[in-house]
């Protein structure tokens, strides 16, 4: 619905939830950073050995690192600690959903056209930087289930030909797994959250700059709404975080390079990494230069970087493809570019298999199948499914395409039936008035037609 329209450009406002997004991830990100300046004042980044001596009874005399018996304090002995605790973890799951969505809407209405083409790039920026926050932050607890990640990350890094073991060192500083802390704390409370302050503010002074505010816009209404919409989507997270428990520290205790456990896991944003590493086929090992060199690792990391190099490139990609040069303002339907909008149901659905992957271990316990054929059905899947979705959506964009243009030269169906003075019955079709008729134009098979 047009809430409000500039006579001098005709621009109109909509009040659409799939507008939101972004606001929904800024909010997000302010009480992300809210609640994390208020961890830090209890929060002990040292890898150092104490004995446990809070009241959490089942760990009381336990020895652990300086880390884990902090954030326990926090979670049993400073009021409220745990809701904020919970809190900061759902923000960043939500902040990081929502700009998922956010790319998503772009990509299928145009938005990343020029002039925007580098605002695309700065959103995809964002969305890493924040994916690495998050990832740096389940680290920090420093309990048995972030070990594991990092003993998972450590041979993850050793594989890698020739640079495997400098960057291992580099990561953990010589000292794993101690020497996490001293890399990702730093890294998870100044450099990313900076990383991800400064791309947003180009951003958004970009966006500034190619859409002037709209004459006669209310401003006090539209702080009403900002305001509005931080209540809400604060409260709502308050309410998540104050009754369901995430990232429960005290059952796995601390973090022992010894010790294993099954439940350690990716984030769910980084799910997809695990995913495309279980697709792997065995035995995919080359013996060069009396080495033996696996790609086991190499391979999902390539088809994953080249995904999302693909789609940080797709509007210069686009913009060359079809020579479309000039500079666009509105939205357009994801019907009216139909190569498009299939290209971007493949992406998403190769994307969704990767991260379903992921669970392949869940799903062979869950249906009783061995792990081996639920494997085998992701590998399929990954090849015919984004096949499969790209024809599905250009199909579905071009009966679209068709019904519309019926709809403007035929009239919508009413629904009533009118009998003729012959007998025969007709089905009346109610005309769009002028103005929406009017240099209405629908592209059709790739082919534009005018409708007067």
């Amino acid at each position: 619905m047009a809430l409000e329209a500039a006579a001098s450009d005709r621009r109109v406002v909509h009040d659409r939830w799939s507008l939101l997004t972004r606001q929904v991830a800024m909010v997000a990100f302010v009480v992300c950073v809210l609640t994390g300046a208020i961890l830090m004042f209890w929060y002990d980044p040292t890898s150092s050995t104490v004995r446990y001596q809070g009241s959490h009874a089942p760990l009381q005399g336990v020895e652990m690192s300086g880390a884990l018996a902090s954030t326990l304090d926090i979670s049993f002995d400073v009021r409220g600690g745990l809701l904020v605790r919970q809190l900061h973890h759902w923000t960043a799951s939500v902040m990081i959903a929502a700009l998922m969505l956010h790319i998503l809407r772009i990509f299928f209405t145009g938005g990343f056209r020029r002039p925007r083409r580098l605002g695309w790039v700065l959103l995809f920026g964002i969305l890493f930087a924040s994916m690495g926050a998050g990832l740096s932050g389940m680290v920090l607890p420093d309990d048995l289930l972030s070990g594991s990640s990092l003993a998972v990350l450590d041979g993850v890094l050793k594989s890698v030909p020739i640079v495997g073991t400098w960057l291992s060192g580099l990561l953990f500083q010589g000292r794993f797994p101690s020497g996490a802390l001293a890399t990702f704390y730093p890294a998870h409370v100044l450099v990313l959250p900076l990383a991800m302050i400064g791309l947003g503010v180009v951003l958004l002074r970009r966006e500034a700059r190619q859409n002037p505010p709209i004459a006669g816009r209310n401003r006090t209404a539209t702080v009403a709404r900002w305001v509005g919409l931080f209540g809400l989507v604060s409260g709502a997270l308050t309410l998540v975080a104050g009754f369901v428990t995430v990232n429960p520290v005290w059952a796995f205790g601390p973090a022992d390079p010894a010790n294993a456990t099954a439940g350690a896991a990716a984030p769910w944003y980084m799910a997809f990494l695990d995913g495309a590493q279980r697709l792997v086929p065995p035995g995919l090992e080359v013996v060069w230069a009396g080495r033996t060199w696996t790609l086991a690792l190499l391979l999902p990391l390539g088809v994953v970087g080249l995904f999302l190099t693909a789609a940080v490139a797709y509007p210069f990609v686009e913009e060359w493809a079809s020579g479309d040069r000039g500079g666009h303002r509105g939205p357009t339907q994801p019907r009216s570019t139909p190569t498009r909008t299939a290209l971007g149901a493949a992406g998403v659905t190769f994307y969704g298999v990767l991260w379903a992957a992921a669970g392949s271990d869940f799903f062979a316990l869950i249906f009783a199948l061995s792990l081996e054929d639920v494997v085998l059905a992701f590998q399929i899947a990954l090849v015919l499914g984004p096949v499969s979705a790209f024809v599905l959506t250009r199909r579905v964009c071009l009966e679209l395409q068709l019904r519309d243009r019926d709809a403007v030269l035929r009239g919508s169906p009413t629904g009533r039936m009118v009998r003729l003075p012959s007998g025969g019955f007709i089905d009346v079709h109610e005309m769009p008035d002028g103005s929406e008729r009017r240099g209405e134009e629908r592209q059709v098979g790739g082919r534009h037609t005018r409708v007067s």
